[in-house]
């Protein structure tokens, strides 16, 4: 198993507006069909969200995420399915972590700690938008902290453990690491922990070299080597670069249209098993191999 690395593929995520690539999935169809295409690509596991599928919009519906597992698992059993519990901006707690016990994965997001969530950058590179509701999301995530209070993090923790679900803690910042370091001392979350490094996210940590490093000597340091696994995000085009350092330092990954809609420079990518395989094939420069699904509940000690 040294040689293996678990490729997470995140279909479509919340960040992304449809004016921004005329590919990315937003009906159920379509991130069911990019999930299923980014498994046979390498990935051992998706990360769902769901949008509304007549006009892009995040959505919560559980209608919605019920008609995607569908039909992933009509065509695929085996792939690990992780829900979101971050959802939208706007969207509650009790909206978020609804999908739990409604599904009970095997593996669900888990924010370690609020922050300032900007991504109001995006309109100002648009002249016009597809869908009225974009400019409006974009512009109000100026004021927007995305709440994971302790109080929130606890319930969202204890509801997965009720559900057989392990939480895959999302890191956006150094603090957060003692966040996780405090949940576990508590009980709320056991060993080995699954952290992933989210970086390039304004307001949190960036995309750098050395904010990596500090995020995994900090988790060393604070939850101890063998307490926990991890895996890297890279937002934009620093998802490749991000992705490659995580396999040099020994990590895995995370790859896909939530985080970075574009598999070359000023190439879109026309679905998320282009971007599985770019990193499938950096993967080989360093002769390590995709992992399977099982190899990767193997990795993360789950039950499938």
């Amino acid at each position: 198993m040294k040689n293996k690395r678990i490729i997470t593929c995140a279909i479509t995520g919340s960040v992304h507006i449809p004016t921004m690539s005329d590919y990315l999935p937003i009906t159920p169809e379509q991130i069911a069909d990019n999930a299923l295409g980014a498994a046979k690509a390498g990935a051992a596991v998706v990360h769902i969200h769901a949008r509304n599928p007549e006009n892009g919009m995040p959505s919560s519906d559980p209608k919605l995420f019920e008609e995607i597992i569908g039909r992933i698992r009509e065509k695929n059993k085996d792939l690990i399915i992780c829900l979101t519990t971050g959802g939208g901006a706007g969207m509650t707690v009790e909206e978020r972590v609804s999908v739990v016990p409604a599904f009970k994965p095997e593996l669900a997001s888990c924010n370690l700690g609020s922050i300032n969530w900007g991504i109001f950058a995006i309109a100002e590179k648009y002249k016009e938008f597809k869908y009225p509701w974009e400019p409006v999301l974009l512009e109000m995530t100026k004021g927007y902290i995305f709440q994971n209070s302790f109080t929130d993090l606890m319930k969202m923790t204890t509801i997965m453990n009720e559900n057989g679900t392990k939480p895959e803690l999302e890191c956006y910042d150094v603090g957060h690491l003692y966040n996780c370091a405090f949940l576990m001392q508590k009980g709320f979350i056991k060993p080995p922990v699954y952290l992933q490094f989210v970086t390039g996210i304004l307001g949190g940590i960036m995309s750098t070299p050395y904010d990596l490093i500090t995020l995994k000597n900090t988790a060393d340091r604070v939850l101890g080597p063998s307490n926990y696994k991890w895996s890297v995000v890279g937002a934009g085009r620093q998802q490749f670069p991000m992705c490659t350092m995580s396999l040099l330092l020994d990590g895995n990954v995370r790859v896909g249209m939530e985080d970075n809609l574009y598999v070359g420079k000023n190439k879109l990518a026309k679905n998320n098993a282009e971007l599985v395989t770019k990193i499938a094939r950096i993967m080989g420069e360093f002769d390590l191999k995709p992992a399977t699904p099982d190899e990767a509940r193997e990795i993360l000690s789950l039950n499938k």
